[in-house]
């Protein structure tokens, strides 16, 4: 059972009792009529092969309390888009698929290029910066849900205990996060447990009272691709192009947002979707570049609180942080060996060895370019270079949603 213990500075909403889901929709169902609520599922077209998303499909065909879901689908042909489309057939909400590589969307994309108002690369920060917009075009949600779609034990309750928290008109929370443990017969969530934990506390030894560093300890699970929002956060918000998504969100909502309106949620109790590789070899890939990117982001939004870095700040924050990691896997290995689960302890000190590698990395690119790449920029600024931008979207989103697409034999 969930301890009921505030820690940090945000809220937490925990998970006391079993839920009612027909309890939490009828609720959501009443909400919904003031504050519309839209859904963005990010995917790739990969995802659609898989019981993940056949089994998110038809938990979301039962929900009564959206507005729109907007399907952000990437790295997909006309063929897979076509079929990603008939998998929302006879839904009860509206569903609109935001092909990413369709003609009309890419001139969009171009059109910003050229205004010097880049979405950056194709990837996850892109597919949702985009169909944000695209929801902020349609005026009809008030605010926004996002989760993953490799989630392979879903249930709608997690998206209802994502939503309400936002959804209830006398809470007052305009972002709501969600945490969940991942375990199966041994824990996983690495980067989470064995570099962003012991990175930011590391941190806070060399910057002590930085408020965002504080912030992003108070959350239990940085890394979750869950959260929702007020729609007039996604207008404002700015939204890195690469892997420090999770974290550069956060960053954000930190700037933009009023601490006593930041809550978490409980999702679940227990969380399963696929697992990124390590990748010890190849600094591009997998969690060694996921850990590089994170770092980056940190080290970004701490330099424009200003916290001062330097060669000799980056050496010992690296041995820092080690000793740090080290100290979290003992820690760790206490709980694996009182609830009875797998722990590899030599694999774990692999991970920090790994991570320490990513940390250098970060800290030798921010040296020699602090801004590093720029972030999507947020949605005033769009429309003040292209004020008819909103009205390009909606229409050339819509138009291709309502063209027939020819199957190949």
């Amino acid at each position: 059972m969930a301890d009921f213990y505030q820690t940090g500075i945000i809220t937490t909403l925990h998970r006391l009792k079993p839920n009612n889901i027909e309890r939490l929709e009828a609720d959501l169902e009443k909400f919904s009529r003031i504050r519309p609520i839209g859904l963005v599922l990010p995917a790739l077209y990969t995802e659609f092969e898989t019981f993940a998303m056949q089994r998110i499909v038809a938990e979301l065909k039962s929900v009564r309390y959206l507005q729109r879901i907007v399907v952000a689908l990437g790295n997909a042909t006309e063929e897979q888009y076509q079929r990603a489309r008939d998998f929302f057939k006879e839904f009860y909400t509206p569903v609109t698929v935001l092909w990413m590589e369709a003609e009309g969307t890419v001139r969009l994309l171009n059109l910003l290029e050229e205004r010097g108002l880049s979405a950056g690369d194709g990837g996850k920060g892109r597919s949702c910066w985009l169909a944000y917009g695209y929801l902020l075009a349609k005026r009809d949600t008030d605010l926004i849900a996002l989760h993953d779609c490799d989630i392979v034990n879903y249930e709608r309750q997690l998206l209802a205990r994502l939503c309400y928290p936002i959804a209830h008109p006398h809470l007052g929370f305009e972002f709501c996060k969600g945490y969940y443990a991942r375990t199966s017969d041994r824990m996983h969530g690495r980067v989470t447990r064995l570099f962003i934990a012991p990175l930011v506390r590391a941190l806070e030894g060399m910057a002590p009272g930085a408020l965002f560093l504080k912030f992003l300890d108070s959350f239990r699970y940085p890394l979750a691709g869950e959260f929702a929002m007020d729609i007039n956060l996604a207008r404002v918000n700015r939204i890195p192009a690469d892997w420090g998504l999770e974290v550069g969100v956060l960053a954000e909502v930190f700037r933009n947002c009023a601490i006593s309106r930041i809550c978490q949620v409980d999702l679940a109790d227990n969380y399963e979707h696929k697992h990124q590789e390590l990748s010890p070899d190849d600094a591009s890939k997998g969690l060694r570049r996921m850990a590089t990117d994170i770092a980056k982001s940190l080290f970004r939004t701490l330099a424009a609180e200003g916290v001062v870095f330097s060669d000799e700040h980056f050496r010992s924050l690296i041995v820092r942080y080690v000793r740090m990691a080290q100290d979290t896997i003992a820690r760790y290995y206490a709980d694996a060996m009182l609830n009875g689960l797998k722990f590899d302890r030599n694999a774990e000190e692999s991970a920090v060895h790994v991570f320490a590698q990513s940390l250098s990395a970060a800290a030798k690119d921010f040296i020699s370019d602090p801004l590093g790449l720029p972030l999507i920029p947020n949605w005033n600024r769009v429309l003040a270079a292209i004020p008819e931008f909103f009205d390009l979207l909606g229409e050339t989103v819509d138009r291709q949603a309502r063209q027939p697409v020819a199957r190949t034999a």
